[in-house]
């Protein structure tokens, strides 16, 4: 891994959080994720499930935790199977977790090598009622694929029919979307390299360069200061690519006069920092780019001012919608018989500003959050309004990562990278 190794306490203490409510003589199964082929012998870079890394820090393939706090035998209550380390492994792929160093890792002392889980896992199964199998029910979620996780509960529910079933994914909604103070320090670590990617490509863009370009000096930034690249497919929509919401081929020239959004971040540690940024090609924005720019970070502003504990988010998207409706207006984007004629399911503001400001964001990039329960402090949002016009040939869309607080206004994670036009340009132009 690159990062820095992160204090286990963290995952002791989310382990805790988690036993504390499952159902009585009830065990818990988390699985890695696999390592998808490609062709050949070819595969994907290895992402580790965000879940059994989120209760454990392991992050390798073939691993499963188990948890079973009223297990009759203390060295069972959380176990961890490791596929076996050897002297071949450790020449060809790279040494993989000693059961030492998987103690290091997460705090738990029962490690065995993956092929006595069967056994193990007979042995624990005939002392406990109720099973938690961990489903995918994040609400952008559509995966086709079948996963290890999938395959793992097919087999448990095949060989062990009568056990009582529960869900691992309302527990773990709730305790995601509540950062610890360790995954905020993680999270702003994100952001940070993040920054570093940002200033650098302010000083590399100029008319003519390639989208694909820049795309490379983030890139360069990021792996240079320990991230393993970007956190999401990153977006660099030069002209009116910026209307297209999830452009990410990134193979056109940037022209002179023309904006280009950026939708790019970091990861660290497997956290998640999520930006957008939008800057002039030519270093200057017109009077008109300046215009709607402003409005937008207004938006921004405004929007933020309202993540506060106890808000609901659909509430929140009902108001933000409000303050943007009024920038529209004042803009001359929309009339006040667009808004009398408004359709209620798809208000007037939409034409231009057709997606939602905010989501959960952590481990994931849209990460888990029960959407219709209020607002808690040390939830970590984005703030991301956005103006599309295709028929002036930009769009504009600005983003921040800011933390819910008990009290005041939300901490901006992102404080530190720049968004007010005059200051973008004096950095491009110095």
């Amino acid at each position: 891994m690159k990062y820095h190794p992160i204090n286990n306490t963290l995952f002791i203490k989310n382990r805790k959080n988690f036993t504390a409510k499952m159902k009585p003589n009830s065990l818990a199964v988390f699985n890695s994720n696999d390592i998808y082929p490609i062709s050949a012998d070819s595969t994907l870079p290895f992402e580790q499930h965000r879940d059994i890394f989120y209760l454990s820090g392991v992050d390798q393939e073939e691993s499963i935790l188990i948890l079973f706090p009223d297990c009759p035998k203390a060295q069972h209550r959380e176990i961890l199977f490791l596929k076996e380390t050897n002297e071949h492994i450790a020449i060809w792929e790279g040494e993989k977790l000693t059961k030492e160093k998987a103690f290091e890792t997460s705090g738990i002392k029962t490690v065995y090598w993956l092929q006595d889980m069967e056994k193990i896992m007979f042995e624990i199964m005939t002392q406990c009622d109720t099973v938690y199998i961990n489903t995918n029910e994040h609400y952008r979620a559509n995966v086709e694929t079948e996963t290890r996780e999938d395959r793992f509960t097919k087999w448990l529910k095949n060989k062990y029919p009568a056990h009582t079933v529960a869900k691992s994914n309302p527990i773990l909604q709730r305790l995601r979307s509540v950062k610890d103070t360790i995954e905020i320090d993680l999270i702003q670590q994100a952001c940070n390299i993040t920054e570093k990617g940002f200033q650098r490509v302010l000083k590399f863009v100029k008319p003519n360069v390639w989208e694909y370009n820049i795309e490379a000096e983030f890139m360069h930034e990021f792996l240079n200061n320990r991230s393993k690249g970007f956190a999401y497919t990153p977006i660099i929509a030069s002209g009116n690519n910026a209307n297209v919401l999830h452009y990410i081929e990134n193979n056109q020239q940037c022209k002179a006069g023309d904006l280009i959004l950026f939708d790019v971040a970091a990861e660290y540690a497997n956290y998640s920092s999520d930006m957008s940024r939008t800057i002039p090609v030519s270093g200057k924005y017109t009077a008109r780019q300046k215009e709607i720019y402003n409005a937008v970070n207004r938006v921004k502003n405004e929007a933020t001012k309202l993540l506060i504990p106890g808000t609901i988010w659909a509430d929140y998207h009902v108001e933000v919608g409000k303050i943007m409706t009024s920038e529209l207006l004042g803009l001359g984007l929309i009339d006040k018989a667009d808004i009398q004629n408004e359709d209620p399911n798809w208000p007037a503001y939409k034409k231009y500003f057709m997606h939602g400001t905010s989501h959960h964001m952590g481990l994931d990039t849209h990460d888990y959050g029960i959407l219709t329960e209020p607002m808690q402090a040390n939830m970590v949002f984005t703030v991301e309004p956005g103006i599309y016009i295709p028929n002036e040939g930009f769009g504009i869309r600005l983003e921040d990562n800011v933390v819910v607080q008990e009290s005041g206004a939300p901490f901006n994670l992102m404080q530190n990278i720049p968004i007010e036009a005059e200051e973008i340009e004096d950095i491009m132009n110095a």
